[in-house]
């Protein structure tokens, strides 16, 4: 771990900006995806289904149905964005199109590489919570005040779900292989994170099964926040996302490198 940490250096922003120097060059494609995938979340199941469901009730405040899933679509957004970056995108990059080969034949080293990588992703879950935001402002369901608060912490937990993503590249064999944590692991916490209903509602043992789930704790975070009942327990579960990424991102480099030198 010591050696690890040792090679981590200022250079991982060169991949940071490679990344971002490519994404310049192809903005008009990627820039779709985060503006459509909010609205369509919105329409379909806040308007559609916004009209089946009445007011909610959560942390003793009566919201309307729109207003309680829009923090949690803020939260899938940056965790899609974040976990999708390093899992499928890295992996084209490392394994199809050999760009960590190029890279590393500089002066950068292995752990540059993968935490380049990471900054990446979590600024990929960055810029899609803040588009989400934006557009959950432009339609009244939280505050401008919220949105603006809400981009750290949309950064931060943007890196724990980017380095998340890269323990899974570390160790899938081949790129169909992500179908596993996707379906086991990304789904299940999209269905019972509290995004759409109150964990309240499940049956007991699906609560403490929910309660494990990195995304059940920023939809927490970012729904009281925009609800204004920023209490200590949100602050604990920041920083247990916070640490969580912190784990995941010295496990990753250290899996990473096994694979790259094997």
């Amino acid at each position: 771990m010591n050696s690890i940490l040792k090679n981590i250096s200022w250079r991982a922003w060169r991949v940071w900006q490679r990344n971002f120097d490519v994404y310049k060059a192809t903005w008009k494609v990627n820039f779709i995806p985060p503006i459509l995938e909010p609205l369509l979340y919105l329409l379909a199941f806040g308007v559609g289904l916004g009209n089946l469901v009445q007011d909610v009730v959560y942390e003793g405040t009566t919201l309307s149905y729109l207003k309680f899933i829009a923090p949690g679509l803020v939260a899938t957004a940056i965790m899609n964005h974040g976990f999708f970056e390093t899992t499928y995108a890295s992996f084209v990059r490392m394994y199809f199109q050999k760009t960590f080969d190029a890279i590393i034949s500089t002066p950068l080293m292995i752990e540059d590489v993968i935490l380049g990588e990471i900054i990446w992703g979590a600024t990929k879950a960055l810029m899609a919570g803040a588009i989400m935001l934006v557009i959950a402002a432009i339609w009244g369901l939280i505050s401008w005040k919220v949105a603006f608060l809400s981009l750290p912490i949309a950064f931060i937990t943007g890196f724990t779900f980017s380095s998340l993503g890269m323990c899974f590249t570390a160790v899938v064999k081949n790129i169909e292989m992500f179908n596993f944590p996707v379906f086991l692991f990304i789904t299940p916490m999209f269905l019972f994170s509290g995004v759409f209903f109150p964990i309240s509602s499940l049956p007991l043992w699906a609560q403490y099964a929910a309660q494990v789930l990195p995304l059940t704790f920023l939809v927490s975070v970012l729904r009281s926040l925009s609800l204004g009942h920023f209490y200590q327990v949100q602050v604990l579960e920041l920083l247990w996302l916070t640490a969580l990424g912190a784990i995941c991102t010295f496990l990753s480099l250290w899996l990473m490198k096994k694979r790259i030198l094997k």
